[in-house]
């Protein structure tokens, strides 16, 4: 069930304790999973097909609810930004192919009844930290994967949320595309002072990205296994190349054996 929300004076973002999840054809996709995140923490979702991860998220969001335990959500009140406690951006951009970038991104506050001068400086805001400015007359059938998944970012920032959930979002970007993604969320991630709690099925991006790896195991998804990534702030490109991100990849990879070879099904 859903717990109350998070007093303002606990550290934590996100708390799920004992949580489950079991669907009507009686398939256990997740838990019990206790997870909790810290507030400003960047953390990554890592592991095998149907072991709950994008479930989690779902449930964290609040599109969907546990079957037992429970899910805090901070509910602080947001004096920088004043914006919704969550964003969420899919895997897939899901954008509307016959409005403009601009009219993409204003879904979210128009479906909030929010004034038209108010939400066209949100939108613009938004769209600079995704540097698409240039772009917001552009449709989407003009735009690159890339681009595309920018515009989704940018709909998700435009609420200016405490906490950004993100559902595998670059896993169908080739892979120049995905890190200079992955370093511009980076920058967004530190300016912003938001929460990510980040779904991907790459060691090499979790290692990167996260400042905690969380490995799950098959279904149904429980933490297998955590991991502390500490390196010094902020990353840039040469710790991709470093001997201790390949040591942190190694780790991962290892811990991960365990819940693939789990696996009975796709």
């Amino acid at each position: 069930m859903a717990g109350p929300a998070l007093s303002e004076a606990d550290a934590m973002a996100v708390s799920l304790g004992a949580v489950t999840k079991v669907y009507d054809n009686g398939v256990a996709a997740l838990g019990p999973l206790d997870l909790d995140v810290r507030r400003g923490e960047f953390v990554s979702l890592l592991g095998p097909s149907g072991c709950g991860k994008s479930t989690a998220l779902r449930l964290i969001a609040g599109l969907t609810t546990p079957s037992s335990g429970v899910v805090g959500v901070s509910q602080r009140a947001n004096e920088t930004r004043a914006g919704h406690a969550i964003g969420f951006v899919f895997q897939e951009p899901t954008l509307m192919p016959w409005a403009s970038v601009q009219d993409n991104v204003r879904l979210p506050l128009k479906l909030a009844g929010m004034p038209a001068t108010e939400a066209d400086r949100r939108i613009s805001e938004a769209l600079a930290q995704v540097a698409l400015s240039e772009f917001a007359a552009a449709y989407p059938r003009e735009l690159s994967g890339g681009m595309k998944m920018r515009v989704s970012l940018a709909r998700a920032l435009v609420t200016r949320p405490d906490i950004l959930l993100m559902d595998e979002p670059f896993a169908a970007l080739d892979e120049i595309t995905r890190f200079r993604l992955n370093n511009d969320l980076l920058e967004l991630w530190r300016k912003l002072n938001m929460t990510v709690i980040f779904v991907t099925h790459s060691v090499f991006e979790s290692v990167y990205l996260s400042q905690r790896v969380v490995v799950m195991s098959s279904r149904p998804g429980r933490v297998s296994a955590e991991f502390r990534i500490d390196t010094p702030e902020p990353r840039v490109e040469d710790f991709r190349m470093s001997a201790s991100y390949a040591a942190y990849c190694r780790e991962v990879s290892q811990a991960l054996v365990p819940s693939y070879s789990g696996l009975t099904s796709a």
